[in-house]
């Protein structure tokens, strides 16, 4: 059976498609797991990465049980790393699940897979509603990216406390320093923080994924970003050989544990 890994955040615009898509990679060639990436998220972004978009709106029809997820799983060029890609007709999904009353679709829609795969891999949309509720209940990890801001922090703080307050069974939650660029005070201070975090850099050769619609590792596997998120993938594999009581470590509050001098130097409306 498949082990399910979420790339989540609540925020938008913190590296969470990179990190999904060079997991899968990982999983798949690193690690030689039969890998499926699953891309929910409208935007596509990991659907474009891997070079397989598909436009026709058929996406949102694995939800309400039109198509079988088979009829759109497409092969990438990387043996054992397969596509479930999105498109558009996902932007309302956390609408249509809500107004369906079908609380566990994506868990029976994963359960489905999990036969065939020995890792899943979720692109989540950003945002706190019905798609994360089902998420949370789905997975048995969550990663996390926290770009070193305050209000990344923040954001970190309320998944914490909605799940605290609505989730009887938390998934593991392994959080990543993402985005990072130790040329800036502030980041330097909160990687310091959060040193037991994992840390993926701001890098232009991270950028360059959308032009060569390739994970990182397959065309500059040398770099210190790339090492970056195959240090990551190593802390995926431990967090989901651990036992529950050995998750992975989570703030009290993220923010109590910004720096002083961090915030001092936070510009206001930032």
């Amino acid at each position: 059976m498949a082990r399910i890994v979420a790339v989540y955040s609540m925020k938008g615009g913190v590296g969470k498609t990179t990190i999904a898509a060079n997991l899968a990679y990982a999983s798949a060639v690193t690690s030689s797991l039969k890998t499926l990436l699953w891309d929910i998220d409208a935007q596509g972004a990991a659907s474009f990465l891997y070079a397989q978009e598909r436009p026709g709106g058929k996406a949102k029809r694995l939800f309400s049980r039109d198509v079988e997820p088979s009829q759109l799983i497409e092969p990438t060029r990387w043996p054992g790393l397969d596509l479930l890609a999105a498109d558009l007709s996902l932007r309302h999904l956390d609408q249509t699940l809500t107004e369906a009353e079908k609380p566990n679709r994506l868990r029976k829609l994963l359960q489905s897979l999990a036969s065939s795969y020995e890792c899943i891999i979720l692109d989540c949309p950003p945002g706190l509603g019905e798609i994360s509720d089902q998420l949370f209940r789905a997975v048995d990890i969550i990663v996390v990216p926290v770009p070193p801001t305050p209000l990344a922090m923040r954001s970190l703080t309320l998944v914490e406390e909605h799940l605290a307050r609505n989730h009887a069974r938390q998934p593991i939650l392994l959080l990543v320093l993402s985005m990072v660029d130790r040329r800036k005070t502030m980041h330097r201070d909160l990687a310091a923080a959060h040193a037991d975090w994992p840390v993926i850099p701001q890098a232009s050769i991270v950028e360059r994924m959308a032009l060569e619609r390739a994970p990182l590792a397959s065309y500059a596997a040398s770099t210190p970003a790339a090492k970056a998120f195959a240090e990551l993938w190593l802390a995926v594999e431990a967090s989901l050989g651990a036992e529950p009581a050995l998750k992975a470590k989570q703030p009290d509050r993220a923010l109590a544990r910004i720096p002083k001098a961090a915030k001092r130097k936070t510009p206001k409306g930032h």
